[in-house]
């Protein structure tokens, strides 16, 4: 897509290469194979690698989701062909050098056990093994499983998942800012030429409705903080006729914005907590979690999730208001036409389209459905999908 932007080129991909294709045994082999991209190639080592982007100023890079590798640059239009092209050798014949491979593990290791120390990934991952079952996308491993998985990862099966995975079958690229259609299609041609490949995403069941409430506690002595999870299933993907209706009320009860209900009442009226929110996420690929997120001091804990419940239970009991939707309209209608004003958010807001298995055109689609949305539709959503009386809460820090 060419913008106004002058002389920079921002791209976004991804192909279908994430957790969900682990092979069975090992969850660590799709963020492994995805860490030694930038590590090498077969026919350049990882410092003239590197040294290539600094002379050009370009940026590139990788990381890995629940269904996809995804990948990031952004350089000057004259040196794209060059860019495109590191990237599909990257991509195509990355060297898999032992010695990389083995401080990989390190990092991640090491990367893995500082997570472990934070509340909110504790109470996070505790939860997704709560809500999903196994063999769903979105559940996750447990801590110690993962890093043992990082350490008994070889090369030959990182040799494996990239020979099997890797590949255009499934691979989508954005490109904005400075952008000749005809020269990127002749540089793409060149690059990822005779590249055969990948395998398509995969289609899994639904995560099962709750049945029951329950709580977990993770409990991490000395914390200063306690995080606070309650949520279920969505039931939803992006792409469901429920999502955007569902979305904009959880939007106004929970949204970052100091208006929505639950920073509004429970941290400035309050004065409970830092910071709370509601989110509905972790669904392009498969259903999603409905999920509040809160921080509290552990003497205020009881306080704090006494005032959200009662707040999730008047949110599904009584809905939104008029004046909260048409709040609301404007705020996020606002506040997404702001994100796509640099290329960045331009190209990432293209990408998840595509990925959600809509056109390019929905970029301007998506402000007229959200101002289209009526109330009783809203409230509607509230009521066909969520259930306080059996969702999950989770406590992970200075909990008894």
């Amino acid at each position: 897509l060419r913008t106004s932007i002058q002389e920079v080129v921002t791209l976004r991909g991804v192909l279908g290469a994430g957790d969900v294709f682990n092979p069975p045994g090992n969850s660590a082999i799709a963020d492994l194979t995805a860490g030694m991209l930038d590590k090498g190639t077969a026919q350049r080592e990882k410092f003239a690698v590197a040294e290539l982007l600094e002379q050009t100023g370009a940026t590139l890079g990788f990381g890995t989701g629940s269904h996809t590798l995804n990948f990031s640059a952004k350089c000057l239009r004259k040196d794209l062909p060059l860019v495109l092209g590191l990237l599909a050798e990257q991509l195509r014949t990355p060297r898999f050098d032992p010695a990389e491979f083995a401080k990989l593990k390190k990092q991640l290791a090491g990367h893995h056990r500082r997570n472990m120390e934070d509340t909110d990934f504790r109470a996070q991952n505790a939860f997704a093994r709560a809500v999903f079952p196994a063999g769903h996308p979105n559940r996750v491993p447990a801590d110690e499983q993962y890093l043992a998985d990082l350490e008994g990862a070889t090369l030959e099966q990182l040799r494996a998942f990239h020979a099997a995975h890797y590949g255009p079958a499934t691979m989508r690229l954005v490109a904005v800012g400075d952008v000749d259609d005809a020269a990127i299609d002749r540089s793409l041609a060149e690059a990822f030429a005779g590249w055969p490949g990948g395998r398509p995403l995969p289609a899994n069941p639904a995560a099962p409705a709750l049945s029951a409430p329950r709580t977990e506690k993770v409990n991490m002595p000395g914390k200063t903080s306690v995080s606070f999870l309650i949520g279920q299933p969505s039931g939803l993907r992006y792409a469901d006729p429920g999502h955007l209706p569902l979305n904009m009320a959880t939007s106004v009860l929970g949204s970052g914005f100091f208006s929505a209900r639950l920073l509004d009442i429970i941290r400035n009226r309050e004065g409970l907590t830092y910071g709370i929110g509601a989110s509905l996420s972790s669904d392009t690929y498969a259903d999603g979690a409905w999920v509040i997120r809160g921080t509290f001091a552990p003497d205020l804990l009881d306080k704090g999730s006494a005032s959200t419940l009662r707040e999730l239970r008047r949110f599904h009991a009584e809905g939104l208001t008029a004046d909260e939707l048409a709040n609301f309209k404007v705020t996020l209608t606002g506040s997404y036409k702001v994100a796509l004003a640099t290329s960045s958010g331009l190209a990432s807001s293209l990408l998840n389209a595509l990925q959600r298995g809509y056109g390019p055109e929905w970029v301007d689609e998506y402000p007229r459905r959200l101002a289209a949305l009526t109330l009783a539709d809203v409230n509607a959503a509230i009521q066909r999908f969520l259930h306080p009386d059996r969702m999950v809460t989770v406590l992970a820090g200075s909990v008894p």
